[in-house]
């Protein structure tokens, strides 16, 4: 499974009001996320699995089906599940390299939560890992 090693880094660009930089990290030194603040808020979601970026055009408008709230209320879920996975690695195996920093509290829009979520379903189809199950599932 090393091979599908899948590393997300999320780089956020918070408020322009706000000038203080925080650099979140694994317990290994290689693993990093950075948070960072400049003048406009963009959020980027990089997933090193080349099969994603197919399985994400397959799927349909973010825009046709739920709302922003649904999909951040889900990756909330999942991120938080996924995070308890990466801090055990002796139970869940090395699949789980990096942390998510999701911050709830945080408006990334429509199109990264729906990146993220459908992150979490590609893993669920791609690699039969179900980080939470779902009624009628």
């Amino acid at each position: 499974m090393k091979s599908f090693l899948i590393i997300f880094v999320l780089s956020c660009l918070l408020f322009a009001c706000s000038s203080q930089k925080a650099t979140v990290s694994d317990p290994e030194p290689s693993q990093k996320v950075n948070v960072e603040s400049i003048d406009s808020t963009e959020y980027e979601l990089v997933v090193f699995d080349a099969r994603f970026e197919s399985f994400l055009v397959s799927q349909p408008y973010p825009k046709s089906y739920y709302s922003n709230d649904y999909y951040a209320n889900w990756n909330y879920r999942y991120c938080v599940e996924w995070n308890i996975r990466h801090s055990d690695p002796l139970r869940y195996g090395d699949f789980y390299e990096t942390n998510i920093p999701y911050d709830q509290t945080v408006d990334y829009g429509l199109d990264f939560n729906f990146t993220l979520y459908q992150y979490f379903q590609f893993i669920d189809k791609e690699y039969g890992i179900v980080l939470i199950r779902r009624r009628g599932r």
